[in-house]
């Protein structure tokens, strides 16, 4: 058995999950209103506690603590979801299209919505039991799988109606924290998972295979892109790339020891990685073998992204950050 290297903002999850309902992000104090175990009316929702973010055609949604979820169609407005039937945490949010979504968190939640975001339906939740989602990713409108600690792994071939556990591989790997689904073209999809360790499938989630890099940390993100390279990154800044579909990996110097937590790709082939202490790594149009190193003054902890327009849109614990 290895030892566990948890999430870094899976561990903050764990920790806001202690808290009551006192302050939901920047100093936001939830407002009364809704309903027992709906998500709390936010007065200034752009400063809540963000875990996930997306696009669901050109709109952004991001998902945080106490179930909220932050809505924007210009990236300068932001208002909140009209009906989120949960208070628990959100850690993964994924859009299939424009209306079409799926959200997964704490104690084995997902939520489904088929409106763009503003009204969510539960699909499941085993509330208590302490079984932490990390990542939710639809393949069709069908078929969906969501993955989180110690090998956690739900799969539905209805659109999320039912959901059954298995086990992606066996062995070690089998029972290894998984923290985000990441896939391409063609049924190409991977798990980036703790120690090293990445899951491989070539049909859309069905089959999977483990492949142990040479890491010693955990992936925590990973990029599929347009031109068939893969990229994976994680604690301490490690950033590995394959122009094989992932059957290979080669280490690519980051240039910091700063943990990443997510990954853009930008239309003219540009690849921005975001992470801990406000990193930013930008790649040229170079295949991903070189990077720049940046950091926000802030140096705030950025835990998701979108990318809208000619802007990338950076989140944290408190909130939508300042394009500065």
């Amino acid at each position: 058995m290895t030892i566990r290297h948890i999430h870094t903002v899976a561990s903050l999850l764990l920790a806001l999950a202690l808290f009551g309902g006192a302050k939901v992000g920047a100093g936001e104090t939830a407002k009364p209103g809704g309903t027992a175990g709906s998500a709390p009316v936010i007065t200034h929702i752009e400063k809540a506690a963000i875990i996930a973010a997306t696009l669901a055609g050109k709109r952004i949604v991001a998902v945080g603590d106490y179930g909220v979820v932050a809505l924007s169609d210009d990236g300068k407005k932001f208002r909140q979801a009209k009906s989120v039937p949960t208070r628990t945490v959100l850690t993964s949010v994924f859009f299939l299209n424009d209306k079409q979504g799926w959200a997964a968190g704490h104690d084995g939640t997902i939520l489904t919505t088929s409106d763009g975001g503003e009204n969510w339906q539960i699909q499941r939740a085993d509330p208590g039991k302490d079984r932490v989602l990390m990542s939710i990713w639809f393949e069709n409108a069908q078929h969906g799988l969501a993955v989180g600690q110690f090998g956690l792994a739900l799969e539905t071939d209805d659109g999320g109606k039912n959901w059954q556990e298995r086990k992606l591989v066996e062995g070690e790997a089998g029972d290894s924290h998984m923290f985000q689904i990441f896939a391409g073209s063609d049924g190409l999809a991977f798990v980036a998972a703790e120690a090293g360790k990445l899951l491989r499938s070539t049909d859309g989630g069905r089959n999977w295979t483990a492949i142990q890099t040479d890491n010693k940390g955990s992936f925590w993100t990973g990029l599929v892109q347009k031109d068939g390279n893969v990229i994976a990154a994680g604690m301490r800044g490690h950033v590995y790339r394959s122009g094989d579909k992932g059957l290979t990996w080669t280490a690519v110097p980051s240039g910091t020891q700063q943990s990443i937590t997510g990954i853009l790709s930008h239309e003219d082939g540009s690849v921005h990685l975001f992470g801990n202490s406000g990193v930013l790594l930008l790649s040229s149009q170079d295949h991903v073998m070189s990077f720049k190193l940046m950091s926000r003054v802030d140096r705030s902890n950025i835990t998701a992204a979108v990318s809208l327009g000619q802007r990338d849109y950076l989140f944290s614990l408190n909130g939508l950050l300042s394009e500065k």
